[in-house]
């Protein structure tokens, strides 16, 4: 059996993620070095959020392993999720067509706003008082 590693990085607000994918494998993920259902607990939409790119190139089977850093378990999510689409595409164009189609290809480029001087939050004033 022929097993060939891709490497590919997804990002999702502040979270970095960095996935390895062999080829040939039986489906297992691993995140920082744990299952999903460990790393992201009792919620099953990040899990399918992280499977989903794995749905589209259903004739190949691949182990995805994925370190991932900074933000939220939602973010670190999304983040996993691109890198894993990032990495299939690079196979061909075909894969690549499904993934751009299903939306897992385009960065997510919101971010957080930054707090203004003079403000308690980005977009919160304090209380105007006229007198």
């Amino acid at each position: 059996m022929d097993k060939n590693i891709i490497t590919a990085t997804g990002r999702r607000k502040t979270s970095v993620a960095q996935v390895k994918l062999v080829q040939g494998g039986e489906g297992k993920v691993t995140v920082n070095t744990k299952t999903p259902e460990v790393y992201f607990g009792n919620n099953p939409r990040l899990r399918y959020v992280i499977t989903s790119p794995f749905d589209l190139a259903k004739d190949q089977k691949f182990d995805c392993i994925a370190k991932v850093n900074g933000g939220g378990l939602a973010s670190q999510a999304g983040a996993i999720r691109h890198g894993v689409a990032r990495a299939i595409a690079s196979l061909g164009d075909s894969f690549h067509s499904s993934m751009k189609k299903a939306g897992f290809l385009t960065r997510d480029p919101r971010m957080v706003e930054r707090k203004k001087p003079g403000q308690p939050k980005a977009r919160k004033r304090f209380q105007f008082s006229k007198r």
